[in-house]
This record gives structure tokens, sequence and C-alpha cells, in this order.
């Protein structure tokens, strides 16, 4: 809905690191990461803080 409310903003998809780590390394993510050109963020949730951005 934000994509249709606000064309302009980019938007990113936020997972955390352990996630990221283990299903987002997969091919099929990665597949999907690349078709869809989403935009990352990682982060570390007990930390609460950003690892990774990734556009």
């Amino acid at each position: 809905m934000l994509e249709v409310n606000e064309p302009d903003r980019q938007l990113y998809l936020a997972i955390p690191l352990d996630a990221y780590e283990t299903f987002f390394q997969s091919s099929f993510a990665q597949a999907s990461i690349d078709r869809y050109q989403l935009k990352l963020i990682v982060y570390e949730p007990i930390a609460e803080e950003i690892v990774k951005w990734i556009n």
C-alpha cells in the first residue's frame, strides 16, 4: 500500500541477521531477491542495530 500511496518512496525488507545468514543465502532466496530487485536491511534484534543495507 505504501508503494501505491507514495510511489517515490524506496521500500526495504527488514530481516533479522539469523534469517539472512540461513534462508536468504539459499539459491532460491537469492533468485527471488534478484528477480524482484528487493532491497534489504539486515539487523541484529538483540543489539537493536543495523548490520547491512543491501540495495
